[in-house]
């Protein structure tokens, strides 16, 4: 008979296939979408929301990442410290990269932030220490891939031209859905993260999970960079 912590594994798992195969197919803008903000005229406080909130939920990306900056935090004051700083960053670089038209080539940011998802799960298995007999600092790096992360989204977002009419209201708009999504998609992770700790498996499985993370993040970088060579 399974253990109630083998069984909790597998549950584990089957979630996050089926999140991860959701997400591969749905991190894309959809067609309605790209609809609504190619035709779009003036402020559209609602739908911005939803829509910012709609692609953070289904970026794998960025919940991959955050994923590896709450893995081994278990005070909520540290969560909350962490989150915040990745949370500036991206808001920053989202809004100074609209209103300031600064758009990287998607394909390569897209693959800093895959980087990004390689540095954290490389960091939390203690890479850093055992290679390079040093530690860079976590909250520095927190917050420097939090301003990458928000130059993918604004890029995202100034491929479809949107009209200067409103466009203040609309991204501020679209990035409090961002922040709204987050909220919800990390409540999800810690409430599992939370449970699974209470079993000898979470620490047992910390190397497999953080090395999934670094395996996953290199997967993204290829995607992204064969997309760049290709295109």
């Amino acid at each position: 008979m399974k253990s109630a912590s083998q069984k909790l594994i597998q549950t584990l798992l089957v979630v996050i296939t089926i999140f991860t195969s959701f997400s591969l197919l749905a991190h894309g803008v959809d067609e309605a979408t790209k609809q609504f903000l190619e035709s779009n005229q003036g402020a559209a406080i609602f739908p911005f929301i939803y829509i910012g909130a709609k692609h953070m939920l289904t970026g794998y990306d960025h919940l991959l990442f955050l994923i590896g900056v709450v893995f081994f935090l278990f005070r909520s004051k540290d969560v909350l410290l962490y989150v915040s700083l990745f949370t500036l960053g991206h808001s920053l670089t989202l809004l100074y990269g609209v209103f300031s038209h600064i758009a990287i080539n998607p394909y390569i940011i897209d693959a800093i932030i895959g980087l990004s998802v390689v540095y954290k799960g490389f960091d939390n298995l203690g890479g850093f220490q055992r290679l390079f007999n040093c530690q860079p600092n976590t909250k520095i790096a927190v917050i420097i891939f939090g301003l990458f992360h928000g130059f993918g989204l604004a890029t995202k977002l100034q491929e479809f031209k949107l009209p200067e009419e409103g466009l203040i209201t609309n991204i501020i708009s679209f990035n409090i859905g961002v922040e709204i999504g987050q909220f919800l998609a990390l409540t999800i992770v810690l409430i599992v993260l939370n449970i699974w700790r209470k079993y000898p498996s979470y620490l047992s499985f910390s190397v497999a999970t953080n090395t999934a993370l670094i395996s996953a993040g290199f997967m993204l970088i290829g995607m992204q960079l064969t997309g760049y060579f290709v295109n």
